[in-house]
């Protein structure tokens, strides 16, 4: 017999994907001129140029079978050293290589520590709007999501409610900041307040309750804002990372697990990490990906498109008579709903070329999500797209 909760998930996409399908099926049909696809967060802007010439020297100058060869399970040792060098000199914090593992990407990252820290039966609060796919890692070991409104005002944490979802069956709580799909940016205000929350809440309960700090869109923020490093903040923290978004190259799969050498048992929070990737399949990420971040460390993608992309969006939808808070991260605006329900609206927005992501699958309702890592060109593009869809909802 198959196993009905897999073969349910490989049936139906999520509606992100969904989207993307739809819209490269559109533009067979009516041209990629005519298509504005903001569903998926696929950037647009190139790697940073010192990729390419990284990868030439790196093919150049390296023995075949060692680069082409496994490394350790959890990764290359003189990688994960440079990784912990740039975590300590670019943050402050405390780092080492034998609490960094290596994986194909953030979602690896996420599920390897998932599966080595909760147990069927327990729980993960996670702040809503989340990435869907959360509740997909979090249920595949039998634990439950437990979803948390944030507050409406900015989409940071609200303190109060989340101290009131947590109890002795919560295994963790997840944040990701800069946010997909708000683009909040959480403040180090609103960190301590969580940070001190989360350690009485361990006291009170007399058990570790670890936080997951989910980071793929760190690097990208806007106007000078600060992403606070959360393993300063709370011991028992654990980073899970990707270079997708930094280095704009999501297809390569290229991430990492940093568990915070001051955690609660911080070695045996390691083996089990280690353990759970190993149960995944998981060990030894890809080699040659591997060495290439080892040498683009603290580099990035020219996020200044993003930003552009940004306001100009921002400003056109403003006028056009959208309600969306100001994003300080990612690249995703949170727009308001003119329908009554955000499929409804999302459905209308496909009238006009404007594939827009309903919000109900991110855990709340009422709202798209625009994905701007788009062409500057094709951002300029839609804008009269945007209005007339608009319009619709005026009159």
């Amino acid at each position: 017999m198959l196993n009905e909760k897999m073969r349910e998930l490989g049936c139906n996409r999520s509606t992100i994907r969904e989207l993307f399908e739809f819209g490269k099926k559109l533009k067979s049909e009516i041209g990629d001129e005519n298509v504005f696809d903001f569903s998926l967060g696929n950037p647009s802007v190139p790697p940073p140029a010192e990729l390419a010439e990284k990868i030439d020297f790196i093919l150049k100058n390296t023995d075949e079978t060692f680069l082409h060869g496994y490394t350790s399970a959890e990764g290359d040792r003189a990688v994960r050293q440079r990784i912990a060098d740039y975590i300590t000199e670019a943050f402050g914090a405390v780092s080492s290589p034998d609490y960094i593992y290596l994986t194909a990407g953030a979602a690896a990252a996420l599920t390897s520590v998932l599966g080595a820290i909760t147990n069927p039966g327990e729980s993960v609060v996670v702040i809503a709007p989340y990435f869907p796919e959360y509740k997909v890692f979090i249920e595949r070991g039998g634990a439950s999501i437990k979803p948390v409104m944030a507050k409406a005002t900015d989409f940071c944490p609200d303190i109060n409610a989340l101290a009131e979802a947590i109890n002795d069956k919560t295994a963790a709580i997840i944040i990701n900041s800069p946010n997909n799909p708000t683009g909040a940016v959480y403040t180090e205000e609103s960190i301590t307040a969580l940070t001190d929350m989360l350690r009485e809440k361990e006291k009170e309960l007399n058990k570790v309750i670890y936080l997951i700090s989910d980071e793929p869109y760190r690097e990208l923020v806007y106007g000078g804002v600060t992403v606070p490093y959360l393993t300063k903040y709370y011991d028992d923290t654990i980073v899970t990372y990707s270079y997708s978004k930094s280095l704009s190259i999501p297809g390569e799969r290229i991430g990492y697990v940093f568990v915070s050498p001051i955690a609660d048992n911080a070695d045996l929070v390691f083996r089990a990490v280690c353990g759970a990737g190993r149960a995944l399949g998981y060990v030894c990420a890809p080699s040659l990906l591997q060495r290439l971040i080892g040498e683009l460390q603290g580099k990035t993608s020219d996020i200044e498109i993003y930003d552009s992309n940004r306001r100009i969006l921002l400003d056109a939808l403003t006028e056009y008579g959208y309600e969306v808070i100001k994003p300080r991260g990612a690249f995703y605006l949170f727009v308001k709903s003119m329908a009554e329900s955000a499929k409804e609206f999302s459905e209308a927005a496909k009238e006009f070329g404007l594939l827009l992501v309903p919000s109900d699958d991110f855990g709340c309702g009422g709202y798209v999500r625009i994905a701007y890592c788009q062409s500057p060109e094709m951002i300029k593009r839609s804008l009269p797209k945007f209005k007339e869809l608009a319009d619709k909802f005026k009159t």
